[in-house]
């Protein structure tokens, strides 16, 4: 199982965001690369990137500190937030991004998506981040009406391999993971899941570890301390 350390970017600062609300936000630094290259002295051989202005104005804010973070780690960097357009999706391809995650456009556009799929293969994946089990949108301001699980079976018949989960209720929360709703993921679609959210603990990764999740994101818990992301990734290595 991998472990995936977050590094949230708003306003060019590294923070993380409490439940998803823009107004619960904690600054941990000013500059992503630098948190980016801790990481990966620390062990990570991959960083989860999100683009929080991105993600909620559907702009590209945040690309110059993205592509300063692939410049200076040697690991690959996933990325989402704020990426709409097939245009969108080459330009952060051209940043270096190895990842690509496609959130809110792929509710509202599918066809992009696998317009994104055919070009970009494996790059391509989509982030489906749930409220009381429903896709939410627009920065997470928004629930759609689908389910995250039939919403995730109908981007894997658009050519996506690889969904980025998240459970919204628990972000940033530190008081466990939804792990049923990581194990329904799993097993009902049969894709690379990753999972997202509320893990504080050691015995939280264990929790999803048994889940069959490819890897899990972690954020908060990094930041203030309450894992030491050396030894939580070489115990899941």
């Amino acid at each position: 199982m991998r472990i995936y350390p977050a590094i949230d970017i708003r306003g060019g600062n590294c923070v993380r965001l409490l439940n998803g609300d823009y107004d619960k936000e904690t600054v941990y630094g000013s500059s992503p690369a630098d948190m980016a290259e801790k990481w990966e002295r620390l062990g990570a051989d991959f960083i989860h990137v999100v683009d929080l202005d991105g993600a909620r104005s559907g702009g590209g804010e945040n690309r110059r500190a993205v592509g300063e973070i692939c410049r200076r780690v040697g690991v690959p960097v996933q990325q989402g937030g704020g990426i709409r357009t097939l245009d969108d999706v080459a330009a952060v391809a051209r940043l270096g991004v190895s990842r690509i995650i496609i959130g809110t456009a792929a509710v509202k556009d599918p066809d992009m998506v696998r317009a994104a799929a055919e070009k970009f293969g494996e790059r391509i994946a989509v982030g489906i981040d749930a409220k009381g089990g429903f896709v939410a949108t627009d920065g997470w301001t928004e629930v759609s009406g689908k389910t995250a699980v039939d919403f995730a079976l109908e981007m894997k018949s658009l050519g996506v391999e690889t969904v980025i989960y998240t459970d919204i209720a628990t972000d940033g929360t530190l008081a466990g993971p939804n792990t049923a709703a990581m194990k329904e993921m799993v097993l009902r679609t049969g894709m690379r899941v990753i999972a997202s959210g509320g893990v504080g603990a050691m015995e939280h990764l264990d929790a999803l570890s048994k889940t069959g999740v490819e890897g899990v994101i972690v954020g908060r818990a990094l930041y203030t301390g309450a894992l030491k992301l050396e030894e939580i990734v070489n115990k899941y290595r």
